[in-house]
């Protein structure tokens, strides 16, 4: 699997960015990693039990902290702090983000949940 060779915070965007060693590049915005955290509290114990996340279209990430050489913990500006993103979630997020962004788009659709967008509506 791909390990990162950069990774980069551009806190005003909101946006991490990453660069893998097989050449891949991603721009994974805050609210895509908080709402696909790796964590139980989103993710559940089984696939059954993926909690549905909303309201996290302002979140921003504080603070990248590094877990051994294999993952990063990501600390929201939500409190959020117990997603441990292995290299092998993050490449998989970055390479499946078009899908991942879409499925979740529909779920929210599906709930009746109505996403702020950066200009204040709902969408």
């Amino acid at each position: 699997m791909p390990r990162p060779t950069e990774i980069v915070l551009h806190q005003k965007s909101r946006v991490l960015e990453i660069a893998f060693d097989d050449g891949t590049r991603a721009r994974l915005p805050a609210e895509y990693l908080r709402v696909h955290s790796p964590s139980a509290e989103v993710r559940g114990h089984g696939p059954d039990e993926m909690v549905l996340v909303k309201g996290k279209e302002d979140v921003n990430i504080e603070k990248i902290e590094p877990v051994g050489n294999y993952a990063v913990c990501l600390h929201f500006d939500d409190g959020h702090n117990t997603g441990i993103y292995s290299w092998d979630t993050l490449y998989d997020l970055a390479v499946n983000q078009e899908r991942y962004w879409k499925e979740y788009l529909e779920r929210c659709e599906a709930e009746g949940y109505r996403r702020r967008t950066g200009d204040g509506e709902e969408r």
